[in-house]
């Protein structure tokens, strides 16, 4: 098997409200949207994001309505610290405050709209 691309879809409330947090403050750039519906891919490479409006009837029965409750999309960055300060001076609360993990990554959240969790990861040099 040869995979090509990854994206991951994540069923939320507010397809735009999301979509717009990726692209204002994240460096995403709409690929296809439609009704409940957007694509999402970053010029730097990595995880493609689709957002799916919850209750969409072209998800399978079982799954329209869950949303993406527990999910944490983690971005790895450099320089983690000027990414935390960035994204405070832009507006976005912090909802875990940066700290150092035992295991050898510094990393804090915070929370889009409809309250998907991302999560900045830099490796710390042991």
């Amino acid at each position: 098997m040869q995979i090509t691309s990854t994206a991951v879809s994540l069923t939320v409330e507010d397809v735009t409200a999301s979509a717009a947090f990726l692209q204002r403050h994240f460096g995403y750039t709409e690929q296809v949207s439609a009704d409940g519906f957007a694509s999402l891919g970053h010029p730097g490479g990595g995880v493609d994001v689709v957002y799916l409006r919850r209750g969409l009837e072209v998800l399978p029965e079982e799954q329209r309505n869950r949303t993406a409750d527990g999910v944490i999309l983690a971005f790895n960055v450099e320089d983690i610290a000027a990414e935390e300060k960035r994204l405070r001076d832009e507006g976005v609360e912090i909802t875990l405050p940066l700290r150092v993990e035992p295991w050898g990554e510094k990393l804090f959240q915070v929370a889009d709209p409809n309250g998907v969790v991302v999560e900045l990861v830099e490796w710390v040099e042991r």
